[in-house]
């Protein structure tokens, strides 16, 4: 699943690496990352706000596309239609299916498979650190990604597993 999160930035982030997201009226940074289907973080690109998602993702599957060899499906929000489609099934050999909402839905809806990339913004949020984003660097920025994930993978391995009988 891939998504992507538009994060006000503070004031010592730089105008070189921040941005503009017209669609949500933040000015700041945007976290374009792709999970697997248990939520867990496969990627993260940190860019400024104003870069679009299909750009940024081009990059970001690349990146996947590489380090995951098995990775077929990539599931995606109507944000991502268009010529990314044809690119990653020709350039990546992998199938972006875009997750539409029913034509009967009004408001806001989580979109079946939509939840899960949800649920991991949810679990970004928990990290105080991640509410702004404090950092200069967009490399600093998404190393405290990668930390903040750390942290809930060692929660879950923690966890007591209930016994089999």
């Amino acid at each position: 699943m891939i998504d992507s999160q538009s994060v006000k930035a503070d004031a010592v982030v730089g105008a070189d690496s921040r941005g503009f997201d017209g669609g949500k009226l933040i000015n700041g940074r945007k976290r374009h990352v792709v999970v697997d289907t248990l939520g867990l973080l496969l990627a993260v690109t940190v860019t400024a706000a104003d870069v679009g998602d299909r750009a940024a993702a081009e990059v970001l599957l690349a990146q996947v596309a590489d380090a995951h060899h098995l990775l077929e499906l990539v599931w995606a929000d109507g944000g991502y239609t268009g010529g990314l489609i044809n690119h990653c099934f020709t350039a990546l050999a992998l199938v972006l299916a875009i997750v539409k909402r029913s034509d009967g839905q009004k408001g806001f809806v989580v979109l079946p498979k939509r939840w899960i990339v949800e649920r991991f913004f949810a679990h970004l949020m928990r990290t105080r650190r991640l509410v702004r984003d404090f950092e200069r660097r967009t490399s600093s920025a998404e190393a405290v990604i990668y930390w903040s994930m750390n942290l809930l993978m060692t929660r879950r391995l923690a966890r007591p597993h209930p016994s089999r009988a």
